[in-house]
């Protein structure tokens, strides 16, 4: 991994990215990650276009870390990179009775609901991802009868009037390809 001083030294210019899995089967973090051409090594530690490094900075299927470590993290980026970061989405967003059937970190002792992390984290990124059918369309998650409320990413994004570049990239799971390239 590059270092932030050598980054700076040599122009090169850093996204961090935020890949937030919430209503999910983890299948198309799963597809993602087995990409051949270019591997997923290529894609996180070479330079996507010259000048250009991606930093996977949160990403819960193979991230080592785990509980207020991380969501430190997942907090401080939109600090320190704001309108500067992606954000991918997979997984439909549940927001039932105030998003309870889905939660990640808490806040105040209380559980912080899926659908505030991807509200917060939108408002401040440069653009988003929406990743598999789930994170665009609401997936098998939003059929009939839906009890959770999960929607995609769109509609959630609407709903709290939230104007950012969003690329739907549906597929259950998606083909590597629709994502990495």
């Amino acid at each position: 991994p590059r270092k932030e001083k050598d980054m700076v030294k040599t122009g090169v210019v850093e996204y961090p990215v935020i890949w937030l899995q919430v209503a999910t089967c983890t299948g198309c973090s799963v597809s993602i990650l087995n990409s051949v051409s270019p591997t997923i090594k290529n894609v996180l530690i070479d330079e996507v276009i010259p000048g250009k490094h991606l930093n996977l900075k949160f990403q819960a299927t193979i991230m080592a870390g785990q509980g207020d470590t991380v969501i430190r993290v997942l907090e401080d980026v939109p600090k320190t990179h704001k309108n500067g970061y992606v954000l991918v989405v997979e997984g439909a967003i549940p927001t039932a009775e105030g998003g309870i059937y889905g939660t990640l970190g808490e806040k105040n002792d209380r559980p912080l609901p899926m659908a505030s992390r991807v509200e917060t984290l939108a408002k401040d990124a440069l653009a988003i991802i929406a990743l598999g059918t789930c994170a665009t369309f609401g997936g098998i998650a939003a059929g009939k009868p839906n009890p959770s409320g999960s929607i995609g990413t769109d509609a959630l994004l609407k709903s709290k009037g939230i104007s950012k570049p969003l690329i739907n990239v549906p597929g259950c799971p998606p083909h590597p390809d629709w994502f990495i390239n």
